[in-house]
C-alpha cells in the first residue's frame, strides 16, 4: 500500500501545479472572458472524450499486462504533455496536447485497481479512501506550490508539473511492484474496449446498476465546479492564480483529513448509504451557497463546512468496486473513470456555457453564480436517485459479486 500511496500524491502534485494557471494560460490567447471561458471549456472538453474513448483500453491492458506498466505510460505521457504546454504558443497545440494527456490519463483508475488488488473487500472502501487522501494531499501541495510558482511566472508550474512526472516515472520504474499476479490476469476482448459497452455493462452490476447515475450526477456537478472554480473567482472577486492555489491548498487539506481521518469514523458511524445521502445534501447546500457569496472569504468557510461531500463519493466507489469480479477491477474501475470522462465532456460545456451568459453582469449580480447553481441541482438529483435506491433495497449494499458482468 505505501507504494501505490507515494505514486499517486507524486502524480497529483503534478496535475494540481497547473489547475491554478490553465485558465489564465488560455487567457493569453483569447480576447475577452467570455471567448477566455469558451476556449477553456474545449480545452477540457477534449481532454474527458479522449479520457472517456481511451479508459477502457488502459483499464484492459492494466487487466492484461498488469497495473505498474500502464501506470508507468501514463506518468510519463502526462509529463510530456506537461512539458509541450508549458513551451508552446499556439492555442491549436494547446488543443492537440490536451487530447494527448486525455488519452494516457488512466492513472487514477489503474491506481484504484490497484488498491482492489491488494486489499480485502471488507476494507476495500476505507483502502480506497486512504487512497482519495492522498489524491487530496497531492491537490493541497500541487495547487498551492502552482499557484505561488504562477504569481512568479505563468509557465514556471508547467515544467514543475514535468519533473514531478519524470521523478514519479523513475520511482515507479525502479520501486513500485507489481500488484496483479499472472493467474488473475485476463486476455483483452474487442467488445471490452467499447466505453459505450462498458458503461452499460457497469449499470447491469449486481445490486447497484442506478447508483451508477447518482454517480453520473454527482460527477458532473464536481466536475463544473472544477471548470469554472478559477474563472468565476476571477470574475467575482478579481483573484489570481496566488488566491486561487491557496484555496484549492484548503480543498485537498479538507479532503485529507475527511479520507484519511475521519472516513472510517464516519462509516462506522453512519454507515456508506446514510454517508452517500448526508455528503449528497451537504455538497447541494453549499453548492447553492458558493453561487451567493459575496466576499472571498466566505468560500473558505463553505468548504470546510462540506466536510461530508469529501466522504460520500468514496463511499459510492466503495459499493461498486465491492460489487465487481476480482478479476475485473481494472475494467470497473476504468469503466467508472469513463463515467468521469463523460462528466468531463458535458461539465464544461455546462459550466463554462454559463459563466460565459453572465460576463457581461456586474460581479455583484446574483446570476454570476449560474453554475454553481446547477451543481446544487444536480446534487439533489443523484441524492434523490440513491435515496429511491436505498428504499427499495434496505439490505447491506455492496457485498455480492457478479461473474464478469462489468
Amino acid at each position: 500500500m505505501p507504494f501505490i500511496m507515494l505514486t499517486a500524491v507524486l502524480d497529483v502534485i503534478g496535475i494540481g501545479l497547473i489547475i491554478p494557471v490553465m485558465p489564465i494560460l488560455v487567457g493569453e490567447f483569447t480576447q475577452g472572458r467570455d471567448t477566455q471561458a469558451y476556449w477553456y471549456g474545449v480545452l477540457m472538453v477534449t481532454f474527458g472524450l479522449a479520457q472517456f474513448l481511451c479508459a477502457p483500453l488502459l483499464g484492459a491492458l492494466s487487466d492484461r499486462f498488469g497495473r505498474r506498466p500502464v501506470l508507468l505510460l501514463g506518468i510519463g505521457g502526462l509529463g510530456v504533455t506537461y512539458l509541450v504546454t508549458g513551451l508552446t504558443h499556439s492555442l491549436w497545440v494547446l488543443v492537440a496536447i490536451r487530447l494527448l494527456g486525455g488519452a494516457l490519463s488512466a492513472n487514477i483508475a489503474v491506481a484504484q485497481a490497484y488498491v482492489a488488488d491488494i486489499t480485502a473487500v471488507d476494507k476495500r472502501t476505507p483502502a480506497l479512501g486512504k487512497l482519495g487522501a492522498m489524491f487530496g494531499l497531492g491537490f493541497v501541495l500541487g495547487p498551492m506550490f502552482g499557484g505561488l510558482l504562477g504569481h512568479i511566472d505563468l509557465r514556471l508550474p508547467f515544467f514543475a508539473a514535468a519533473g514531478m512526472c519524470a521523478v514519479n516515472w523513475l520511482y515507479g520504474l525502479l520501486v513500485l511492484p507489481e500488484s496483479l499476479s499472472a493467474d488473475r490476469r485476463n486476455p483483452i476482448a474487442a467488445a471490452r474496449l467499447n466505453p459505450l459497452s462498458s458503461l452499460a455493462g457497469l449499470t447491469r452490476l449486481q445490486g447497484v446498476g442506478s447508483l451508477v447515475f447518482a454517480v453520473a450526477a454527482t460527477n458532473l456537478a464536481e466536475f463544473t465546479l472544477r471548470s469554472t472554480w478559477v474563472l468565476y473567482t476571477g470574475l467575482r472577486f478579481d483573484w489570481g492564480p496566488r488566491e486561487n492555489g491557496i484555496s484549492l491548498f484548503v480543498v485537498g487539506l479538507v479532503a485529507v483529513v475527511v479520507q484519511g481521518g475521519l472516513l472510517r469514523m464516519l462509516l462506522k458511524a453512519m454507515g456508506e448509504r446514510k454517508l452517500v445521502a448526508a455528503g449528497l445534501l451537504s455538497g447541494a447546500l453549499v453548492y447553492a451557497c458558493y453561487g451567493l457569496v459575496t466576499q472571498g472569504w466566505m468560500l473558505y468557510v463553505l468548504i470546510v463546512a462540506n466536510f461530508l461531500a469529501f466522504a460520500s463519493p468514496t463511499a459510492l466507489q466503495g459499493i461498486v468496486s465491492k460489487a465487481a469480479d476480482p478479476r475485473e477491477q481494472g475494467r470497473t474501475m476504468a469503466t467508472l473513470m469513463s463515467l468521469v470522462s463523460i462528466t468531463g465532456i458535458v461539465s464544461p460545456l455546462l459550466g463554462t456555457f454559463l459563466l460565459g451568459q453572465v460576463t457581461h453582469l456586474p460581479r455583484e449580480d446574483v446570476l454570476v453564480g449560474a453554475p454553481f447553481f446547477a451543481c446544487a441541482v444536480l446534487e439533489v438529483i443523484a441524492l434523490v436517485i440513491a435515496r429511491r435506491y436505498f428504499a427499495r433495497h434496505p439490505q447491506a449494499v455492496g457485498l455480492a459479486t457478479t461473474g464478469g458482468t462489468a
